[in-house]
């Protein structure tokens, strides 16, 4: 008999802007409960555009996304208290019976531990808490014998061999029948797992403990947190990335609010909310101080290394940091919530939804959108903190764009690309367990929610567990001694916050026309004899102290990005009069128009083609031009010529081995002075060109837009030789080129030519021309005949040199790979 998976749809229906919101529609009446026959139940999700189920290993695996799969209706566990929040007891009670009749848990089949605790094991407690509930009103669930909760323990219990290691770091998968050690787990061999992954479990496990009062659960998930804060790093109190789970090493030591580290910091505070334990809270103050002394650089949150955090580690943030001004509010500290929400939300207002990733200057950098619900999220405890309508507009505008862009006949798609609107055949469960969530508790009024969600912690998943749990029985919390100066015990009164109901709006005014480039304002009025603004967009130069004092004046505060640009943001409160400030508006305004127009002027980028041996141009990686020197596009024959290292590798001060540059293109290191300066130095040298190298160690195509350099602010006509710009990943491999062979020759050109490989033996030049720049990032693209693959190698292609290039062009084949798959994204 055909089982039933039951989908929340959103009619669309709504104000249009600047209208009041009625109660019929304040109150989501216009959520309609759908029933889909036989498109998904019993698979873990749904694909949306084929109205089919997504199992694993039936479908062309997605990599790591698959492991959220096991094989236990994950969907229908995920949404089991949704439907109780939306006063569904009825299909709760009946979701409920199916999974207990139909879901295992034994499956042969490896999956996330992180995503299967907070989906499924928060699912089924979760479910649990709302049938105890139901339960003890005394008109539903009257046969319940916390078969969830039962359900719930087993889970556990599979899930804990994968803390079996010796720092009490989970290893990121489990087997769910066989565990992690052995052949049949397929599964062990892991050594890194990100800081979320092993700091993202305490809720669940506590919660599952104190129902179940079996300490096992609790008393694991307190070890891991335990040791990540021992790793933490002593002088920033910064956690990187990803860790080592055996060694405690930190692998990748970029610190931020976003992917890999959020619910961490998330679920130290909502622990000591749910388990009432202080060092939890005295922990999550010390993070919070340095996140607000060095990644939170309001409205944005930059990354940065744990070790130097005042070095910025990317020029762009990813969605999943939009769960912070929520958190931000539980946390009491409204001011940077408002402005970090503004920032986001004009954001979504520009590409419709939050792209997965953004630069700083708020373009797209990965163009995907799995509907992911953070944003709705701090939309919500905003609304709840403030009481401004104006959360519920933006709630609105979350609303109309899920049903003019993503609604389709079966559900609701992800967006493959926010730009084009393609679809993509996914939807995630946490679509239906967060999303639908926040939006309904958004426009609900308090009698259209049928219990008190006050009395409940919301876990990362948006599942809901009873505060009462903090009084459970449960192991001893750590003897350690807390310092109470680490200690905010108050909580925000939003009257004494706001006793202006305009001031949300005055934080979000200067945001809002820092993203919105398309909001022309009248020129402020200036009394006689005070002249034209005191600065003007084009004449600012960032090196300038002058410059930056009257900044300063206007309100305008500078940020220093790591790829040598600057970020501009205004705080109209912060200027030192009222014409001061609406000169910054001016400034702001003449800035976005300068940088929009520099953006339409941007160089298309050049090729750097490796032609000696044994490379004979095979290999082309992708470089960032200048805005000064040879014009390689006007071109035909581009700038040929032998690589040579410049000294100093800086190249900000006369060369001192010119003798070797001269009639050579010049290798040089980013940083300490200006590019111009860079190449004029090496072209009085002797240089024919020049490559400078990023000196962001671990830069590359992969996390950052192709790089144009800019001039020094006066004329570059005299310097007449082409400079080309590679990122730190690409510029190893000419370096290592340089390590292995005395002499590496390089083609400096518009694109990649057609290069003779031998007298015998040539190589067709790539199909493809190179892509314009802000389509296409730089990359290392090893450039193949295909016909070459038929014939027989060269004899001196078995030597050990020649070998060691065949494992670089395997590694270079790999990361186009990768590049392929990214391009299918971004364009």
């Amino acid at each position: 008999m055909p089982l039933v998976l039951l989908l929340l749809m959103l009619f669309g229906a709504l104000c249009s802007p600047g209208q009041a919101m009625s109660r019929e529609e304040n109150t989501l009446s216009k959520v309609c409960l759908c029933v889909s026959q036989d498109h998904a139940y019993p698979a873990d999700e749904l694909m949306p555009l084929t109205c089919r189920g997504r199992v694993r290993g039936l479908e062309p695996s997605r990599g790591d996304i698959d492991d959220a799969l096991g094989k236990f209706s994950l969907t229908l566990i995920d949404t089991l208290d949704t439907l109780v929040l939306l006063n569904k007891t009825t299909e709760f009670e009946d979701a409920v019976r199916r999974v207990l009749s139909d879901v295992r848990l034994d499956n042969d089949i490896v999956v996330s531990v992180f995503e299967t605790n907070i989906r499924v094991l928060g699912g089924l407690l979760g479910g649990h808490s709302m049938a105890v509930m139901l339960k003890e009103g005394g008109q539903h669930m009257q046969w319940y014998q916390d078969e969830l909760l039962h359900m719930a323990k087993d889970l556990g219990l599979r899930l804990l061999p994968a803390f079996n290691t010796s720092s009490g770091l989970p290893y990121p998968r489990v087997n769910l029948k066989h565990g992690v050690r052995g052949p049949e787990t397929r599964t062990g061999t892991e050594t890194d797992t990100c800081t979320a992954c092993a700091g993202t479990i305490i809720l669940e496990f506590a919660a599952l403990s104190r129902f179940t009062g079996d300490p096992v659960f609790e008393a694991h998930a307190r070890r891991a947190l335990d040791f990540l804060w021992e790793k933490r790093q002593r002088n920033s109190n910064l956690v990187g990335t990803t860790i080592n789970i055996h060694s405690g090493e930190w692998v990748r030591r970029d610190s931020g609010v976003g992917a890999g580290i959020d619910s961490y910091y998330e679920y130290l505070l909502k622990a000591y909310v749910l388990l009432g334990d202080d060092l939890f809270l005295e922990r999550f103050n010390i993070h919070y101080a340095s996140i607000m002394k060095y990644i939170s650089q309001p409205p944005l949150l930059l990354d940065v290394h744990i070790h130097k955090p005042l070095l910025p580690a990317r020029t762009w943030m990813d969605s999943l940091l939009a769960f912070f001004p929520g958190l931000q509010v539980l946390k009491g500290d409204i001011r940077p919530a408002i402005e970090t929400h503004e920032m986001l939300y004009q954001v979504t207002k520009k590409h419709n939804f939050l792209p997965e990733a953004f630069t700083t200057d708020f373009r797209v950098h990965w163009a995907q959108h799995p509907l992911r619900p953070e944003f709705a999220e701090s939309t919500y405890f905003l609304y709840k903190a403030t009481g401004d309508p104006y959360y519920l507009e933006a709630g609105r505008t979350i609303m109309d764009n899920l049903n003019r862009f993503a609604r389709v006949p079966c559900g609701f798609a992800a967006m493959k690309d926010v730009r084009t609107g393609s679809h993509e055949d996914r939807m995630d469960s946490f679509f239906l367990a967060e999303m639908f969530k926040y939006l309904f508790l958004l426009f609900a009024e308090l009698d259209d929610i049928p219990f008190d969600v006050e009395d409940y912690v919301f876990t990362t998943e948006a599942h809901l567990l009873p505060l009462s749990l903090s009084m459970a029985p449960h192991s001893s919390p750590s003897d350690e001694e807390l310092d109470d100066s680490n200690f905010d015990w108050t909580c925000p009164n939003t009257h004494l916050l706001f006793p202006d109901p305009a001031f949300p709006r005055i934080l979000r005014e200067p945001i809002r026309s820092a993203v919105d480039k398309s909001c022309p304002r009248p020129a402020p009025y200036r009394e006689p004899g005070m002249g034209r603004p005191p600065l003007r967009a084009q004449d600012f130069m960032a090196n300038n102290p002058e410059h930056l004092e009257l900044l300063r004046r206007m309100g305008v505060s500078l940020i220093h990005l790591k790829d040598g640009r600057v970020q501009l943001v205004q705080h109209a409160t912060q200027a030192v009069s009222a014409v001061a400030a609406e000169d910054g508006v001016r400034f702001m305004q003449e800035m976005m128009e300068l940088s929009s127009q520099q953006q339409k002027e941007q160089l298309p980028p050049r090729a750097i083609q490796i032609v000696s041996h044994p490379f004979f141009g095979r290999v082309v990686l992708t470089a960032g031009p200048a805005q000064f020197g040879t014009d390689l596009s006007k071109s035909s024959t581009g700038v040929r010529g032998f690589v040579t290292v410049a000294e100093p590798y800086s190249g900000c001060s006369e060369i001192v081995n010119a003798e070797y540059i001269q009639g050579h293109i010049a290798l040089l290191q980013r940083g300490q002075c200006m590019f111009a300066e860079k190449a004029r130095h090496i072209q009085k040298a002797g240089a024919i060109g020049g490559i400078v190298v990023d000196d962001n160690e671990g830069s590359s195509s992969d996390t950052a837009p192709l790089f144009q350099m800019a001039g020094d602010g006066r004329s570059t006509d005299d310097i007449t030789l082409p400079l080309l710009f590679l990122f730190h990943k690409e510029g190893n491999i000419l370096l290592e080129a340089l390590k292995e062979y005395r002499e590496v020759e390089v083609l400096l050109s518009d694109k990649a030519r057609d290069r003779d490989t031998s007298p015998a033996e040539e190589v067709s030049a790539p199909k493809e021309e190179v892509k314009p720049a802000e389509a296409e990032p730089a990359v290392a693209q090893p450039q193949e005949d295909r016909d070459s693959e038929k014939e027989e190698k060269p004899e001196e292609d078995t030597d050990s040199s020649s070998q060691s290039v065949d494992e670089l062009l395997a590694d270079w084949r790999e990361d186009l790979e990768a590049f392929k798959q990214m391009e299918k994204d971004e364009l």
